[in-house]
């Protein structure tokens, strides 16, 4: 592994991102700067605290501490599709495919947490 560009999770997250992003602007105007604001930073800090962690991984402690937090905003991005599926249901088609998808990642995540805590090598 060169890069966290290599790491899968980084990649599913920051796809994820941008299909996120794309329907936090299709929200009315009133809240595009706050639950709209909300999910954009929510799905924005899975990929950079998996880029940030990786950034440390000379220390492990801290990799695992940066992969946590992507994992909890995983879980936190979960909970403004949810918000967002039931206030404005013509905002997000198919959330229930979104929220797999998340659901998906947080696994990931949380696999590798279990093997960065394992195995890895500071």
């Amino acid at each position: 592994m060169k890069s966290y560009k290599d790491l899968e999770v980084y990649n599913l997250g920051l796809e994820l991102f941008y299909l996120s992003h794309s329907y936090s602007l299709k929200l009315p105007k009133h809240e595009m700067y706050e639950l709209g604001s909300q999910l954009r930073r929510s799905s924005d800090s899975v990929p950079t605290n998996i880029v940030e962690g990786y950034g440390r991984k000379k220390y492990k402690a801290d990799f695992v501490k940066f992969l946590t937090y992507s994992y909890a905003s995983c879980l936190e991005t979960v909970f403004h599709i949810e918000k967002i599926a039931t206030l404005y249901p013509d905002v997000i088609k198919n959330e229930m495919e979104l929220i797999a998808k998340y659901n998906e990642l947080s696994a990931k995540i949380y696999n590798f947490i279990k093997y960065v805590d394992e195995n890895w090598k500071s």
